[in-house]
């Protein structure tokens, strides 16, 4: 199989972002599984992986097409956009936060035209991305709104278990007023149905509960009888391999055991502890109903060790091999490497 084209964003270049992009590929395995190309500045580049004492050859391209894509060559689709003389290492600044979304900005126009097969990012910073005055709150929202996706959905994958999010960024008391029987009804199926472009033959959704043992049946509250149950019904009726509402303090872990394909997590917080817990580095963001696969690391830019060498590349290497997964996978509705 013919090794896919993942586009690799930098991030913002006073972070981690390169850092653990230039790690990561310093690791001969990524380049087994795909054709690494960081979208970025080669100015930062070079000196980032000079200063790791790396030594590899640094590549500066216009085009997907003129990568070399082999182990001790780093191809970069240079934005020329960072000025590495002014550029603050671990500060929040305007011309940073502009950097890591032009990067995003080049992932989207290289993914949709086929140039590659999936996107694999680095992490943003939310106060540099405002300094710029670039109008989203974070890396989801940003790739929703520039490929017209309504509402994509965030599924975690970690150690083999994959978490879906009914909510995210909101309060819990928002949270709690977003969990309806049509919000969950309509987030069973688009959740299966990602599975299903994902690879996942049949897929079975587990919902986890919101309040202790699922409410014993209105005991310890009514949000499974008068919410989650009926929504889970109607998608069974209509034809969905869903279960629930399974007690969160045991859904995940059947899920890791191979019980369900997926739990729908009902808030941030339920679905990332679980995540974050079973192993912290390794876990990976999809984002699902883009019109390619993009992946993402799940921690953020760490200003207070940026430039200091001592980043870890785990989660940025998770993320590469996770892209590579999926963007090989027949299902994927992912762009062919043009």
């Amino acid at each position: 199989m013919t090794r896919p084209v993942i586009g690799i964003t930098m991030g913002d270049p006073a972070g981690i972002g390169p850092e653990i992009v230039v790690k990561a590929l310093n690791n001969p395995a990524m380049y087994d599984i795909c054709r690494p190309l960081i979208l970025g500045d080669a100015g930062v580049i070079a000196k980032t992986a000079e200063a790791l004492v790396l030594g590899p050859k640094v590549h500066s391209i216009a085009h997907p097409k003129l990568g070399q894509y082999v182990h001790g060559v780093l191809d970069v689709y240079d934005l020329h956009n960072v000025d590495t003389d002014r550029l603050q290492m671990g500060q929040v600044q305007a011309m940073a936060g502009r950097a890591a979304y032009e990067y995003i900005e080049a992932s989207i126009s290289l993914a949709v035209s086929g140039s590659i097969a999936a996107v694999a990012t680095a992490p943003i910073n939310k106060e540099s991305i405002r300094a710029a005055d670039v109008p989203f709150i974070g890396h989801t929202e940003m790739y929703g709104e520039l490929t017209g996706t309504d509402d994509p959905l965030t599924m975690f994958q970690v150690l083999g278990l994959r978490i879906f999010f009914l909510t995210r960024h909101v309060s819990l008391a928002e949270a709690l007023q977003l969990i309806t029987r049509e919000r969950l009804l309509d987030y069973i199926g688009r959740c299966t149905d990602a599975l299903a472009r994902l690879g996942v033959e049949k897929p079975t959704l587990a919902v986890a509960g919101l309040n202790p043992h699922s409410g014993e049946h209105g005991l310890f509250g009514d949000e499974e009888t008068r919410e989650i149950e009926p929504a889970v019904a109607e998608a069974k009726a209509r034809g969905h391999l869903v279960v629930g509402p399974i007690p969160a303090d045991s859904v995940f872990h059947l899920a890791k055991t191979g019980r369900f394909d997926a739990v729908l997590s009902l808030y941030h917080d339920q679905g990332h502890i679980a995540a974050k817990t079973l192993d912290f580095e390794r876990t990976v963001s999809v984002t699902c109903g883009l019109p390619f696969l993009r992946t993402s690391v799940d921690h953020g830019t760490a200003l207070d060790i940026a430039g200091r060498g001592v980043a870890s590349p785990v989660s940025m290497e998770e993320a590469i091999v996770v892209a590579s997964q999926y963007a090989g996978r027949i299902n994927v509705v992912c762009p062919k490497l043009a």
